[in-house]
């Protein structure tokens, strides 16, 4: 992580759970991190947790992935005060349980412009920085197995409510992989990685699939697997890392 000594990262979905845990450990990493969420008061709270060193390191910016606008106010932020961005963790999510049959369409919408158009926006101004300055940095997206696999999931002679967010977590597989092709076509080399966790203890997964005997990974497994990332050389890529909890017996 030594080239990325005060670089500066950017993290969607940052006061909670999996970019809650990426932001610790970036700043453990000594980056400078900026933490992108619409819920400010909750990053608040993390900073005060932090030690007077990394709170000078982290800047709470309130922001709403699903509006372009909320996304260009929060990165032009970044850019007039810390100069650009250098690092895009794209973790911001929803999950709405149901049945994408019958569930309100608008409810089915906002998933889709939050998974899917938020990784959009904000992408799409972290390349136009890294562009820019001509710096080769690095794009993450916080991706799921349930954007490379649908398991049965019926039971009780009861449909699956996994509803739409397969569909947006597809989606997000195929664009990062469209990226991938976009950065090396407009000849930068600038990564991006996808990674895509098993069912993870955040506030997003429903109670009903938090079974007592569940596996489960917590959201640290998967920052670390984000630092892993980070971590490789310059001409190492990593596409995919996909995680899954360990079974029991």
């Amino acid at each position: 992580m030594e080239r990325w000594q005060n670089r500066v990262a950017a993290v969607t979905g940052a006061s909670s759970g999996i970019g809650a845990a990426t932001v610790k450990d970036l700043l453990k990493a000594n980056l400078i991190v900026v933490g992108l969420a619409r819920r400010l008061e909750r990053m608040e709270e993390l900073k005060a947790q932090l030690t007077a060193e990394q709170q000078n390191r982290f800047h709470a910016v309130a922001c709403d992935v699903s509006s372009q606008e909320s996304v260009d106010t929060a990165f032009d932020w970044i850019i007039k005060e810390l100069g650009g961005v250098d690092i895009l963790i794209n973790n911001a999510g929803i999950f709405a349980a149901g049945q994408a049959s019958t569930q309100d369409p608008v409810e089915l919408e906002r998933v889709l412009q939050i998974n899917v158009m938020g990784t959009v926006y904000c992408t799409q101004r972290a390349f136009k920085s890294m562009k820019e300055r001509n710096f080769d940095g690095h794009v993450v997206v916080v991706n799921s197995v349930l954007g490379h696999s649908i398991p049965m999931t019926f039971g009780n002679n009861q449909p699956p409510r996994l509803s739409i967010y397969p569909s947006s977590k597809y989606a997000v597989t195929a664009l990062t992989e469209i990226l991938r092709q976009e950065f090396r076509g407009l000849n930068t080399k600038i990564k991006i990685t996808s990674v895509s966790p098993g069912l993870t203890d955040t506030e997003i997964v429903p109670d009903v699939f938090k079974g007592d005997k569940t596996p489960i990974l917590k959201s640290e497994d998967v920052s670390s697997c984000i630092l892993f990332t980070l971590s490789t050389p310059p001409h190492m890529q990593v596409h995919e890392i996909i995680v899954k909890p360990l079974l029991g017996e």
